[in-house]
C-alpha cells in the first residue's frame, strides 16, 4: 500500500457521482440479452471516464467510483451495501408477519431496530423535513436459507473494467470496496429465519463475502472494507445498551470479519468506517474514543474515518493518546460529504496538519469522510475532490516543503 513518504497523498471513501444514462440503465436494466450487452458496454466507457476524472481532480489511490454498484437515482445512500443482494444467495423478501415492532419487550435481547435513537430525539425534524432519516419501511431483506457468493459474473466485470481503466491511465494503486459482515447484517432489519444464533448468521456471511475480497486481491487491487455498521448500530440497537454491551457486540463483528480476511495481506486492506451518510444531527453518534480500540483490532493496513463532519472534526484529537501501531495508515476525512458548503483549501490543509502532528506525516493519505456520490450534487462532489487535492498540496508544502 502506498504511503505519504515526499508528500500528503490523496484518496477518497469509495462512491463518486453515477452518470445519468447509468442511473437510468440500471433502473430500467430486464435481464435480456440485448439490454444486459448494453449495460455492459455503457459500464465499461464510464469507468474509463471515471477513472480519468479523479486523475485530472489530483486523486493519488481512486476506484471505480463504484459505478457497478447500482444506484438508481440521483440521491442514493445505499447503493454501497445493497448491490451485495445481488451477489449472495439466501435472502428474500420480508413478510409483514416477520416485521418486528421497533420498541422491544421488557428483557428481550438487543436487536436492529428501524427507527434510530436519533430519530426519537429528533422526531418532528424528522417529521418536518425530508433531509433523508433512515427508511422505517419493512424493504430489508431477511435471511430464508444458506448463505452463499453467487455474483462471480458481476465481480469478474467490475474487476475487468476497473483494471482495463486503470492500466490505460497508467494508475500505479487501485481499490475497490466490499461490504463487511456486520454492515450487511446492519442491512437485515427483519429477523433470521434460518441460522439458530447470530453467531452462526456472521459466520456464514463472513464465508460467502471471503470470495469477494479474495477475487479482489487476486486482480492486483487493495480491497477497502465498508463498514459503517461498527459505529452506526450503536443508534439502531433496542434495548439500548451500555458502552461496555456495545463493545462486545462490535468485537464479535470484528472478529467475524477477521475470520473473513484470515490469509489476507493486511498490507493490502483499507478499513472504512463512519456513522451514515443521511443529513441528520448526529447527536447520538457513539464517539469515535470509545471505539477506537475495537477499530484498530481490524487486520488492515489502513483506518479510513469521519474527520471532515463538524459532528466528528474535533476527534483528531483523541490520537494524541491513543497510539496508532507501528506502520499503520490513518485516512482521515478532510472533506465532507454532510454538507454542500465546499471546503476552502486552506482548512483542508489544516484538517490534514493536525493528524500528521498527531501520528506523523507519512502515515496520513487524506480522504473523504464517506462516498461522494448520492449524498451531495455532482458538481459539488467534484469541487470538493479538487478542494480535497488542493488542500493535500498546501499541506504537503507545511510537511515536506514540497
Amino acid at each position: 500500500m502506498r504511503r505519504s513518504i515526499d508528500r500528503t497523498l490523496t484518496t477518497h471513501a469509495g462512491s463518486l457521482p453515477r452518470p445519468a444514462d447509468l442511473r437510468e440503465m440500471w433502473s430500467r436494466q430486464t435481464g435480456r440479452a440485448k439490454a444486459e450487452a448494453a449495460l455492459q458496454a455503457l459500464l465499461r466507457s464510464a469507468v474509463g471516464e471515471i477513472v480519468l476524472a479523479q486523475v485530472k481532480a489530483g486523486i493519488d489511490v481512486l476506484n471505480d467510483g463504484e459505478f457497478g454498484k447500482p444506484m438508481r437515482a440521483a440521491s442514493d445512500r445505499g447503493a454501497w451495501g445493497n448491490y451485495i443482494f445481488g451477489r449472495v444467495s439466501g435472502f428474500g423478501p420480508t413478510p409483514p408477519e416477520a416485521v418486528a415492532p421497533d420498541t422491544a419487550a421488557p428483557g428481550a435481547p438487543m436487536r436492529i431496530v428501524g427507527v434510530r435513537w436519533e430519530q426519537r430525539e429528533f422526531a418532528e425534524f424528522y417529521a418536518d423535513t425530508a433531509l433523508g432519516a433512515p427508511s422505517t419501511a419493512a424493504s430489508r431483506p431477511m435471511c430464508t436459507g444458506p448463505i452463499a457468493y453467487v455474483g462471480h459474473e458481476a465481480l469478474r466485470r467490475d474487476l475487468a473494467n476497473l483494471r482495463a481503466a486503470a492500466d490505460a491511465a497508467g494508475i500505479e494503486e487501485v481499490f475497490v470496496t466490499s461490504i463487511a459482515p456486520g454492515s450487511l447484517e446492519m442491512f437485515c432489519r427483519a429477523q433470521n429465519a434460518h441460522y439458530p444464533t447470530a453467531e452462526a448468521f456472521l459466520e456464514a456471511i463472513a464465508a460467502a463475502m471471503r470470495e469477494e475480497y479474495r477475487a479482489i486481491l487476486e486482480a492486483g487491487f487493495v480491497l477497502q472494507l465498508d463498514d459503517p455498521g461498527l459505529p452506526d448500530a450503536w443508534d439502531m440497537l433496542d434495548p439500548r445498551p451500555s458502552l461496555e454491551e456495545y463493545k462486545r457486540y462490535a468485537l464479535l463483528r470484528v472478529e467475524v470479519l477477521n475470520y473473513a480476511l484470515a490469509g489476507i495481506p493486511e498490507d493490502r486492506v483499507r478499513y472504512h468506517m463512519c456513522w451514515g451518510s443521511w443529513h441528520g444531527p448526529h447527536t447520538t453518534d457513539i464517539p469515535l474514543r470509545d471505539i477506537v480500540d475495537v477499530m484498530l483490532k481490524v487486520k488492515a493496513q489502513a483506518y479510513s474515518i469521519e474527520a471532515g463532519n463538524v459532528r466528528h472534526e474535533h476527534e483528531y484529537k483523541i490520537w494524541r493518546d491513543v497510539k496508532l501501531p507501528a506502520g499503520k495508515i490513518l485516512i482521515p476525512g478532510v472533506v465532507s460529504h454532510a454538507t454542500n458548503v465546499v471546503e476552502h483549501p486552506e482548512l483542508v490543509a489544516d484538517r490534514i496538519l493536525a493528524f500528521a502532528n498527531a501520528v506523523g506525516r507519512e502515515n496520513v493519505i487524506a480522504g473523504t469522510d464517506c462516498g461522494l456520490g448520492g449524498r451531495v450534487h455532482p458538481q459539488i462532489a467534484w469541487s470538493k475532490l479538487r478542494a480535497l487535492s488542493e488542500g493535500a498540496a498546501l499541506a504537503s508544502k507545511k510537511l515536506w516543503n514540497a
